[in-house]
């Protein structure tokens, strides 16, 4: 009997969970071999049966060079705007104009960061009542590695979280004092 299994989660190679492994009472944790593989299996990487009858799949983040890669990034963006539950037509929303250049721009292409920043940017159209997301809206959100809790940093599971740009303030143009009345004339007593 066949059977299809999807699974998806970070670092599954090296995480052990496919090879045989044994409990280490002095360490109290498990330990897993290093893959040892004598050339017999078309996985160079496999050391026991069971990791040779799964097929990894590396998901790689969105990339933005090509049209396909757009075309695809867009798509992506597409779907994510169909499940928006704001009050205003979300149609748009995250793919048209320079929306989906800015969201790029914002995420690297990482899925999960891109979720991150559309549900902060819902909760602040919720609450400010805008009930729309706008590039000026989202400039206001940051996604930060706090938002990654379950994510190890160290260990290169946290994707790169590109910094938002925030925009220079312009400088107050100095007030033009041609026109200030100074007042009466103080007369000097002496």
């Amino acid at each position: 009997m066949s059977v299809t299994l999807i699974l998806v989660g970070v670092g599954i190679p090296t995480s052990g969970l496919l090879r045989r492994g044994r409990f280490d009472p002095v360490a109290k944790q498990w330990v897993i071999p290093p893959v040892r593989d004598r050339g017999r299996s078309p996985n160079p990487d496999a050391s026991t049966q069971h990791e040779r009858r799964f097929e990894m799949v590396d998901l790689q983040p969105f990339s933005y060079d090509t049209p396909g890669q757009i075309n695809a990034w867009v798509d992506h963006l597409a779907a994510l705007e169909k499940s928006l539950r704001l009050l205003h037509d979300t149609e748009g929303m995250l793919t048209s104009g320079s929306m989906p250049e800015y969201l790029f721009q914002r995420t690297n292409g990482v899925v999960g960061l891109l979720e991150k920043l559309v549900q902060r940017g819902c909760r602040v159209a919720i609450e400010g009542g805008s009930e729309q997301l706008t590039k000026e809206l989202l400039s206001r959100c940051a996604v930060l590695p706090t938002d990654l809790p379950d994510l190890d940093a160290d260990s290169g599971e946290q994707p790169l979280i590109p910094p938002v740009e925030s925009r220079p303030r312009k400088k107050p143009k100095n007030r033009n004092t041609a026109f200030d009345d100074s007042g009466p004339a103080v007369e000097s007593a002496g």
